[in-house]
């Protein structure tokens, strides 16, 4: 029989298990930290019929969805974890609870060409607070310190949060006359950090149709330079010349007013008027997060406020506020520049237990005894050296093990080696499960990145 060489699809990450230990110990502290502020966890179907996936659909997402018949069924992949939470509450709204927080971490699909850290299967982790006809701002300015508390517990501690508000930005383009170019506007100076201002002037021109002047206003204005206050201030000199900036102004000084009492440093954040989320779809405060580091690898954390989430699928009105991280790319970065930590390294379980007798029922019990205390165990009971056993538990980086043999079963004793500094002791079962915890709970001491290097 000819054999099929394995292969994975490119664009598709497929992680050593080491490797997944540390993404889904990410995932792990994201999920306890979103818990911290009160949030669901909920997850939709992979698979949506394509009408429903592709109600806000067309131009790129359209391109890059994975779409097939199944029969008489027209499906479609998910390809963000935003339009299927639209329609689970729309289908739910008479069951949930408002506002309705929810967090999902889950895979996404996008059928784009797969290059260097950019995926065509990948993780995203969103929160969102859905509201049912309004959302206070107050929400707006709480998401900044889950980014702040989910980064920090990760280990980053060199990232910057920076903040704007669409209204200020529309508001100043109808005070230009360019209400109608707005959009095109708003998705141009998101580019500004990658482009330049040179560039991003010319297309200004050239495809916005914005004259010189128009042009230059808007520069200096998205450039406006300062600390949080300094930008404010000058902020204010606009007020009273058009609604919608005055009322972005107001929400835009509620929401920073707020940080620090929700936690958030002042140095861990930053109002920055080029961010503008090209998107049409976010209407208030927008947010993107940065390394301070690594500029060049863009935001590893956006979102922002939006009107109405479920617009499509019905009437009522349902304004959020939510942020994604790209889960996958950002381990990607990550696992790079090595930036993971490795000390201790991922183990599939604490405690490798090898029985040393014929009957190993002994084993077996002792097993079931550490499992019920909550410590995770493997039992070795293959045909193998001695060696080979040791050599196992070494390389999948399982830190105790504890014979079990006859004299140990006789004296109802346990011989409880610690494999990094090859100590050995034979002594009763409450010792040593004492021991193990209080190994385990030093080792879990550490970052899942190294906080030294960032």
């Amino acid at each position: 029989m000819e054999k099929i060489k394995p292969r994975t699809l490119s664009g598709f990450m497929e992680l050593l298990p080491a490797a997944q230990e540390q993404m889904e110990r990410m995932m792990q502290i994201l999920r306890e930290t979103y818990a911290l502020y009160g949030f669901y966890p909920l997850d939709t179907p992979v698979l949506e019929a394509s009408d429903v996936l592709l109600a806000k659909g067309g131009g790129e997402t359209e391109k890059q969805i994975y779409r097939f018949q199944k029969g008489d069924s027209d499906l479609s992949m998910r390809f963000d974890l935003t339009v299927p939470l639209a329609k689970y509450v729309a289908l739910n709204y008479g069951q949930l609870a408002f506002p309705f927080r929810r967090y999902q971490i889950g895979k996404v699909y996008r059928g784009e060409r797969a290059q260097r850290g950019r995926f065509r299967e990948f993780y995203q982790a969103d929160i969102d607070i859905i509201g049912d006809g309004q959302l206070d701002i107050i929400n707006e300015a709480e998401i900044p310190s889950i980014i702040y508390k989910t980064f920090t517990r990760l280990g980053l501690n060199r990232f910057k949060i920076r903040l704007n508000n669409r209204k200020v930005l529309n508001g100043f383009f109808a005070m230009l006359g360019l209400d109608t170019q707005a959009g095109d506007v708003m998705r141009t100076i998101d580019k500004l950090e990658k482009i330049g201002a040179d560039k991003v002037r010319e297309i200004l021109i050239d495809d916005c149709g914005t004259t010189s002047e128009q042009a230059d206003e808007i520069l200096k204005f998205i450039t406006i330079e300062g600390n949080t206050s300094d930008i404010l201030q000058a902020l204010e000199g606009y007020r009273g010349k058009n609604e919608m900036l005055d009322c972005g102004l107001e929400e835009l000084s509620t929401v920073v007013k707020y940080l620090e009492s929700f936690g958030v440093p002042s140095d861990y954040f930053e109002i920055d008027l080029t961010i503008a989320r090209g998107l049409d779809y976010y209407t208030g405060t927008v947010y993107e997060t940065t390394m301070i580091d690594h500029p060049e690898i863009g935001s590893i954390c956006s979102g922002g406020r939006y009107d109405n989430l479920a617009e499509y699928y019905t009437d009522k009105k349902l304004p959020g506020v939510g942020i994604s991280i790209g889960l996958t790319r950002l381990f990607f970065v990550l696992q790079d520049k090595n930036y993971l930590n490795q000390n201790p390294p991922p183990a599939p379980a604490d405690v490798l237990v090898l029985p040393m007798t014929e009957d190993i029922t002994p084993a077996i019990t002792l097993a079931t005894r550490l499992r019920e205390q909550g410590v995770r165990v493997q039992l070795h009971s293959e045909k193998k050296k001695f060696k080979a056993k040791i050599t196992y538990a070494d390389k999948l980086a399982i830190p105790y093990v504890i014979f079990v043999g006859e004299d140990e079963v006789k004296n109802d004793v346990v011989a409880l080696k610690e494999l990094a500094t090859g100590e050995q002791t034979n002594t009763n079962f409450a010792h040593a499960l004492t021991r193990i915890r209080q190994g385990l709970a030093a080792r879990a001491a550490g970052k899942v990145i190294l906080d030294s290097e960032l």
